[in-house]
């Protein structure tokens, strides 16, 4: 398993992280078990989760469900993993039950880690980004977590490119603890980070850590363009979890796409899960690719991303026509 350097930080991480927002939805504790180990065991050391985690729960009494249960398997372990985990999302119904307050961060991250089972985070994030808080507070409040050793490395998700220079801006000026690392989707149907978010991290030595490699299962070339929803998929999650990826990805551009790219794969013998994944993870700029699963042998094709030679010139220029043959919109995360 490859292992490569959080940005400019001495942190080091697998080129693959597990995600887990599956876990206690459309993985129950066993299935996430045994996710877990079938990652831990490939060598994958670096594990994302969220607060608010499981995706398409029904109420908020469910959210930390996917944190009790890492944490449960955590156990023995804990000093291997590399753990990052974030809050944002409304864990209740009151309005300090979200967003990214002071109040609302320092509740989260004692929440985040009493269901962890540990007392410090790796890497803690900012799921989104909020214009109803200051930076200064947010980044204060962060930086305290640091100082206090619960938390050792401060990451943002969603955000844009311009969202994180100010931050770190911020940072800097206050000797605030620094954002090391960026969450962005990307995958071969989704690359507008190319155009600032990538460039701004490569400048700044800020590590990229890019989720959603098979376009929500789009790329593994399961669906086509006469399939149906079926329950128990991303696309027919609850909560809106299920119309938010159909928003994404459930059109027939994308699946004009999708077939072009499986035609493709099949002509050069290649795994559609696999070189989607590899072509994440030589992509610049790029530290790990966040793979996951519902079920353990989900992670078999992703898994081996790691051992696959890197793809040629000549296959990524094919590949660049996918999402350049794709209409433009207005869209970010």
């Amino acid at each position: 398993m490859d292992i490569r350097s959080l940005g400019k930080t001495g942190l080091k991480v697998t080129g693959l992280c597990l995600g887990t927002m599956t876990f206690g939805n459309q993985a129950d504790k066993k299935a996430s078990f045994e996710i877990l180990d079938t990652a831990y065991e490939a060598g994958v050391n670096f594990i994302d989760t969220a607060d608010v985690y499981p995706i398409g729960r029904q109420s908020h009494a469910v959210a930390g469900t996917t944190e009790s249960i890492i944490g449960e398997w955590l156990q023995g372990k804990r000093d291997q993993v590399v753990l990052a985990t974030k809050c944002f999302g409304a864990m209740g119904p009151g309005p300090n039950e979200k967003g990214l307050s002071r109040k609302h961060i320092i509740a989260a991250v004692e929440d985040s880690l009493r269901r962890l089972k540990t007392d410090y985070l790796d890497l803690y994030q900012a799921h989104q980004f909020n214009p109803d808080t200051p930076m200064d507070e947010t980044l204060r409040a962060f930086d305290d977590l640091v100082q206090q050793g619960k938390v050792r490395y401060i990451g943002i998700s969603n955000w844009r490119a311009w969202h994180v220079a100010k931050a770190n801006g911020i940072a800097d000026r206050k000797n605030y603890a620094r954002i090391v690392s960026v969450q962005p989707r990307y995958n071969l149907l989704f690359r507008m980070i190319e155009d600032d978010l990538v460039p701004m991290a490569l400048d700044e030595g800020i590590g990229i850590i890019s989720y959603n490699p098979l376009a929500g299962g789009m790329l593994t070339g399961r669906y086509g363009k006469n399939a149906r929803i079926e329950e128990g998929t991303r696309f027919a999650l609850g909560n809106n979890a299920g119309a938010f990826y159909q928003e994404r990805y459930w059109k027939e551009a994308t699946f004009d796409a999708v077939e072009r790219y499986r035609a493709w794969c099949e002509e050069h013998s290649l795994n559609p899960v696999t070189t989607a994944v590899r072509w994440v993870t030589q992509q610049p700029g790029i530290t790990s690719a966040i793979i996951g699963a519902s079920r353990p042998e989900q992670l078999d094709a992703s898994l081996q991303a790691a051992d696959m030679d890197a793809l040629t010139e000549q296959q990524v220029a094919w590949l660049d026509g996918l999402w350049f043959s794709l209409p433009r919109r207005r869209e970010f995360s």
